[in-house]
């Protein structure tokens, strides 16, 4: 079986954590590198989990450091969520891992326009790195297959303001450059990831699987579902690990296709992804939108993920 070549570009972030710990498990993709952009805390905080989290599962793909502030905006983090280290929870030892002496960006390029085979962008985190790119290296865009992200909704709404989620408010202007790149995208929004939630007695499970990942994951989950749990969920919503899921079993996802606009500029809207629900618009589909998922499926292809390390 041809594995799909990917690159991670995230923010750690917990569910980027458990993201990174689903791809890696995945006989069905070929991670080719993760790059790392400030988000859920700053880039040197970001970046070190990173490198905490990929050397406690025993990978160490290139990494590549990105950029410390959005586009044009300053950086907004999440430390509401994520906690003062962006990873608050599990004790993570520290490593010796290295990232790459070359930029993210640089980083992407070469191993997009090297690979024999078009590349998929798996992005959980602001846009950032992937709207530099885009800008500084267009020649990419052959040779990328697909962009596989965690942001926006469709219908959701917001997370981190009444109009906006997280990663497309912290840098819109970058998402504007990827949604109008023509690069085919693949959006897993709140629509989707507020469905693909883990239950506590499911955090339970997998902490029972023994075993020093599904234990790590167990403790990231019990830190991250306390903010969500305080908004009164049920569980923790498994946002990021969406975007890598529906590569690796697309079965479990129900699809729409719409046009999405980015808003750049709104006084209350500004990250907003505005998608033309009544097709009133001329403007052809931009995104196939994961609408809903097979939750019981997915927890358990994220349990089994989480299993199937030594």
């Amino acid at each position: 079986m041809k594995k799909i070549p990917v690159i991670i570009d995230c923010d750690p972030g917990h569910d980027d954590a458990l993201a990174l710990i689903l791809a890696f498990a995945s006989e069905k993709l070929e991670v080719k590198a993760v790059t790392v952009t400030g988000g859920n805390q700053t880039l040197a905080k970001t970046l070190r989990n990173a490198k905490r989290i990929l050397s406690y599962i025993g990978k160490r793909p290139p990494l590549g450091a990105g950029v410390d502030k959005p586009m044009f905006r300053e950086l907004e983090t999440a430390p509401e969520v994520h906690g003062d280290s962006g990873l608050d929870g599990p004790s993570l030892p520290d490593t010796d891992y290295r990232e790459e002496p070359i930029p993210a960006v640089d980083l992407m390029r070469k191993i997009i326009l090297e690979s024999p085979e078009p590349v998929t962008l798996i992005p959980t985190g602001p846009l950032t790195n992937v709207g530099i790119l885009f800008t500084a290296y267009p020649e990419v865009k052959r040779n990328i297959a697909r962009i596989s992200l965690m942001g926006g909704s469709i219908a959701e709404g917001g997370n981190w303001s009444p109009a906006a989620e997280f990663n497309i408010l912290v840098d819109p202007e970058a998402a504007d450059i990827v949604y109008t790149s023509g690069v085919p995208i693949t959006m897993s929004g709140l629509d989707v990831t507020h469905k693909a939630m883990i239950l506590p007695a499911e955090i339970e499970t997998l902490r029972k699987l023994g075993g020093k990942v599904p234990v790590l994951a167990a403790e990231l989950l019990d830190f991250f579902s306390k903010y969500d749990r305080s908004l009164g969920f049920k569980g923790a919503p498994l946002h990021d690990p969406c975007a890598v899921a529906c590569l690796i079993a697309p079965a479990l996802f129900t699809t729409r296709d719409f046009h999405v606009a980015i808003e750049t500029r709104g006084k209350y809207t500004s990250g907003m992804t505005l998608a033309d629900l009544r097709f009133w618009t001329k403007e052809k589909p931009n995104v196939t939108a994961n609408m809903d998922v097979n939750r019981e499926g997915f927890i358990k292809l994220f349990m089994d993920a989480c299993d199937s390390y030594p």
